[in-house]
């Protein structure tokens, strides 16, 4: 039975669509210093009226597959992270394993807002360590941007679209194990602080809302003591971490709660200032671009740290991925497989 997991590629894919706060503020009462100063956001990538969470999710998928120079026919396991899926079936996990011609999968789709991108690794790693696969493809995806109410600068002004992949596998012999244990939990008494509604047929729109100061309080009070116990349980010292990945959430939570963690030595993963929030696609979204340009080792210990609506969080430490020669081919917005009719 496999001792342990490793992560053999991630990868990830966002809209061409650049959003800035100039444009949001011609929609808006909103301004570049607004946003700047209160979410640290400068552009999020909006994604096209007809590019759906399958499609976004297909092309991060794509591309991990690729880059882990596997064959499809060897993930036995797909599982997609989203909250924003809008038919209630197929799964969209379903829909990526028929675009990517994956045979046999068990395939599901996990719910756990931001969180869900590390709730879905966990859940994957476990797993392959129970022995019931052996290669797992795990994607965060979300497209928010069909759930906002553009006319709330509060929420409006957070969010972008954008998807990230990663596959894992097996370790191999005595190699040590690649994803950590994971620290996971919610506070449910406070799970109304944010919420995405239901609409009946003829109701209003399903919209998203969320209490800001209990979000942001929540998370300067409780997620560094998981962060620290996630690299206790990795037995990795937070002065080793060689990066910090939190969810994307908004720069003055990423940098409040890294500060009270510690890891100074560590590269602080910041990609909210260019990309927004995008839920469940932050972590994998932000880990691959690190990846990408060479600035964390493969191998090297990374945290993760997600959090969203539950009030839910996971936390974990994994080995840095290596970088892909393979990803080079691929272009932003390349790499798309066919979409259905």
């Amino acid at each position: 039975m496999p001792s342990g997991t490793r992560i053999l590629s991630i990868a990830h894919y966002q809209p061409s669509r650049v959003l800035t706060n100039d444009d949001l503020a011609t929609m808006v009462d909103t301004s570049d210093e607004w946003v700047r100063s209160r979410v640290g956001i400068a552009t999020r990538h909006i994604a096209a009226a007809d590019e759906s969470v399958t499609d976004m999710a297909a092309d991060a998928a794509a591309k991990a597959v690729a880059g882990a120079c596997v064959d499809a026919a060897d993930i036995g396991l797909v599982i997609v992270a989203t909250c924003t899926a809008v038919d209630r079936m197929p799964s969209i996990a379903a829909r990526v394993a028929q675009r990517l011609e994956i045979p046999d999968a068990a395939v599901f789709d996990l719910n756990a807002a931001c969180a869900g991108f590390s709730y879905a690794l966990a859940t994957a790693a476990l797993a392959i360590q129970g022995g019931s696969s052996r290669v797992a493809l795990v994607v965060g995806v979300d497209k928010m941007s069909d759930f906002l109410d553009w006319q709330d600068r509060s929420t409006c002004v957070i969010f972008g679209d954008g998807a990230g992949a990663a596959v894992i596998a097996a370790a191999e012999g005595n190699e040590p194990d690649g994803v950590g244990p994971v620290v996971w939990g919610s506070r449910p008494q406070d799970g109304s602080a944010i919420t995405l509604g239901t609409t009946g047929p003829s109701g209003p729109p399903a919209l998203f809302r969320q209490e800001g100061r209990t979000v942001y309080r929540w998370a300067l009070t409780s997620l560094a003591p998981v962060a620290r116990q996630a690299c206790e349980r990795a037995e990795v010292a937070v002065p080793d971490l060689a990066a910090v990945v939190t969810h994307q959430a908004n720069l003055r939570i990423i940098e409040a709660v890294t500060r009270q963690l510690g890891a100074t030595g560590a590269i602080i993963a910041r990609d909210v200032v260019g990309s927004g929030n995008t839920s469940a696609a932050s972590i994998p979204l932000a880990l691959s671009k690190l990846v990408e340009r060479g600035e964390v080792p493969g191998g090297a210990p990374v945290l993760l740290l997600g959090f969203g609506a539950g009030l839910s969080f996971a936390a974990q430490v994994v080995a840095c991925p290596p970088a892909s020669p393979s990803r080079s081919t691929f272009r932003e917005g390349a790499g798309r497989v066919e979409r259905n009719p």
